[in-house]
């Protein structure tokens, strides 16, 4: 086929395929290219019908105009240049490649030898080169008009202070859930049933694993396996097209906008710390051909690649072009989508520079100032497997970030290891250790008992060991230590003894989340009991391993742990900015928290130094600084007993005022009642008191 040139010269910007209402501007970046294509194809895509020649290059980037081309025109990209991996650059006209900014996929690589730049199994491996035309086995990018009605609906704006946040898998969530049609996607998120369950729970926000278009790995694909979680990016502009059921954008736009007026928002969990193209061998399908050297960072032999992240590539994210296409993505999903915050997978990725790991890093500079992500929220997974790859508690503000401290100092407080009454202590009142500095608030800390990444909480308090036999890797793969319990009996039993064991540490967990000073996240399933059967790493399980199993829902848990949200929602004294460090308060002259013994006198250094001690009371106020005007309630009593039994003392209340319990994980139905002067404890348990007006 003859390269023709294109019929005009189109605009450097914006880039990717912009329609205009008459054709279609097309603009690609590749500084080290010679020459670039842009291919159509039928309307069946199975015909390459066009390759026109971008012969207009401003700066780096290479663009031209198209009459005629309209919304719904399915296209690829070619580019030329040296094929010199010993230089970085792995150009291969032969090879069609997916535009970096295109809105829409059809589908997913087809795996075959030919989407490889170099021939497999050659001697010389990456530095043979392959001529076949991988087009047969690409999806098509489409080129799309992402425009949509929003009407009245806006944003929900909620602060982090008032946030629930619901971590879910798109299809995982909605392709067992009753009243959610069609299964599996967008469409599904937005059902009625859907937004009843997520507003009658009380969540607050959604936040989604990967929806950019992502690949399936091959060497899942060989096994009968596929990608399932989605962190292997290939398009980020592009939802993935498994979660549209008729390939449109509104789809997605439709389920935002129905969440939006549910009160709910949505965050994304993005990828911008490594594409799917792998290492060296592995395929040609957009970065690695538009410009290697200029996407990727590149090992001092050029060949090879920094592997920060584990899976063979790292975005290279200090090269200002893909700085800016990281940038236009973002801004991309808040403009179109309305998508209200980000959670950076391996976000210590995106602030390591030559020198390490910089909090003022470009990329944290860059977003903290832009006037669109200024409306969202930010939050970081704050670490990789980078040289000073872990960095809790270094991002900068407005950055939150997961906190996995948090995490395994829950767990292992209510296992009952040693010692760990000062860890919980610190992380019930916002691990400030990690988080007050810098201006940054409470809520910085995003604290999580579970995540999508390892055991549910039904599989922390049912195995000892991780069960990934069906990811076919040997067991291998997965966290190794989970600070985990399966309460003698490993996986399921019909012990009762053991089962009621297992609910209660299931309320202490959920407990212990929803009265901490931070940001709570919830696995989705969490709430009623959802099993992996020990699975913890099911990013290869598009089945009902990973699916929630909604047939199984445990309703008492789910009760109490609406109960619990709700009591949180109630109590602004748990949903601080500030944190809580025992100073007097300017209004009162009553610290904003106290450290009591279970016989009612304060803890003393030798009590935080014993090893056996499993039980931790605080007295919890709104915190030193807050105005007057803020300071809605009196006072909270909360108890946290991962021992035996015991008898507490309450605080005398002031005069006027009782101790209410309203929550005890041991008695999950209790209703609220006044509480006595002391009150005794069977054994492990989470208790939390209000102090209260008598009614008159």
């Amino acid at each position: 086929m003859t390269p023709i040139q294109a019929p005009a010269s189109g605009k450097a910007a914006p880039l990717g395929a912009t329609f205009d209402g008459d054709g279609t501007n097309f603009a690609v970046f590749s500084q080290h290219a010679t020459a670039m294509y842009v291919c159509l194809f039928s309307e069946d895509g199975k015909t390459e019908t066009r390759r026109i020649r971008l012969m207009e290059r401003d700066g780096d980037v290479w663009h031209g105009y198209l009459p005629g081309v309209r919304p719904g025109q399915l296209y690829g990209l070619r580019a030329d240049g040296p094929y010199a991996p010993e230089a970085g650059h792995r150009f291969n006209v032969h090879k069609l490649l997916i535009d970096p900014y295109a809105k829409r996929l059809t589908g997913h690589p087809d795996w075959h030898d030919a989407l490889y730049g170099f021939t497999r199994g050659h001697e010389d491996e990456d530095l043979s080169f392959d001529t076949r035309d991988s087009a047969p086995y690409m999806p098509r990018c489409v080129v799309e008009d992402p425009s949509f009605s929003w009407g009245e609906t806006r944003p929900p704006d909620t602060a982090m202070e008032e946030t629930m946040v619901y971590e879910a898998h798109l299809k995982g969530l909605t392709q067992n859930f009753h009243g959610a049609s069609p299964k599996g996607g967008a469409l599904a998120l937005a059902s009625d049933a859907m937004i009843d369950y997520l507003t009658d729970l009380g969540i607050t926000a959604v936040e989604l694993l990967p929806v950019h278009a992502f690949i399936n790995d091959r060497f899942l694909v060989d096994k009968g396996l596929t990608n399932y979680w989605g962190y292997q990016s290939i398009g980020f502009f592009a939802p993935d097209p498994r979660y549209l059921s008729d390939g449109g954008l509104k789809e997605l736009q439709h389920a935002v906008a129905r969440l939006h007026a549910a009160g709910i928002e949505v965050w994304l969990d993005v990828v911008y710390n490594h594409t799917g193209e792998a290492d060296q061998l592995g395929p040609t399908l957009c970065f690695r051909g538009l410009d290697n050297a200029a996407y990727y960072r590149l090992a001092e032999d050029k060949r090879h690649y920094i592997n920060d992240t584990g899976t063979g590539n790292t975005i290279n994210i200090e090269h200002p072009m893909v700085m800016r296409m990281v940038m236009d993505s973002l801004r991309y999903w808040v403009e179109t989508f309305h998508i209200d915050g980000f959670r950076f997978d391996l976000c210590a990725t995106l602030g390591r520079t030559a020198q390490g790991f910089d909090p003022g890093a470009a990329f944290f500079d860059a977003a903290r100032q832009d006037p669109v992500l200024s409306r969202v929220k930010l939050v970081a997974e704050p670490w990789d497997i980078g040289p000073g790859g872990y960095q809790v508690g270094a991002f900068p503000a407005p950055f939150s970030e997961w906190n996995d401290k948090y995490r395994d100092g829950v767990r292992r407080f209510w296992r009952g290891d040693a010692g760990m009454t000062p860890e919980l202590a610190t992380r019930i009142t916002g691990s400030a250790q990690q988080f007050d500095h810098s201006g940054r608030p409470a809520t910085a800390s995003v604290n999580l008992i579970t995540a999508h990444d390892g055991f549910t909480l039904a599989d922390t308090v049912s195995y000892l060991e991780r069960h990934n036999e069906k990811n076919g890797e040997g067991n291998r793969d997965g966290h190794g230590e989970n600070y985990s319990d399966n309460f003698g009996v490993e996986g399921p039993t019909d012990d009762p003894d053991i089962l009621a064991a297992r609910h209660l540490r299931q309320r202490n967990m959920l407990a212990t989340l929803m009265l901490s000073q931070g940001t709570p996240m919830l696995l989705a399933g969490d709430e009623f009991g959802n099993s992996q059967g020990g699975n913890n790493n099911a990013y290869c399980q598009d089945n009902e391993t990973g699916w929630l199993d909604w047939a199984r829902c445990d309703a008492d848990l789910h009760a109490f742990t609406r109960r619990l949200i709700a009591f949180r929602k109630a109590h602004p004294i748990l949903r601080q900015k500030r944190f809580l460090h025992a100073h007097e308060r300017v209004t009162d002259g009553i610290p904003d928290l106290f450290w009591w013994r279970e016989d009612g006198t304060e803890m003393q250094d030798a009590d935080w130094e014993n090893a056996d001690r499993a039980l931790v009371c605080a007295e919890m106020r709104m915190a030193s600084g807050t105005p007057a005007y803020a300071q809605r309630e009196e006072a909270l009593y909360l108890v946290f007993n991962a021992g035996g039994s015991a008898t507490i003392t309450l605080p005398d209340p002031p005069e006027g005022f009782h101790w209410v319990r309203h929550i005890d994980s041991a008695h999950p139905d209790a209703e609220p009642a006044p509480a006595d002067a002391t009150v005794t404890l069977n054994g492990p348990a989470t208790l939390a008191f209000v102090l209260e007006e008598p009614p008159i």
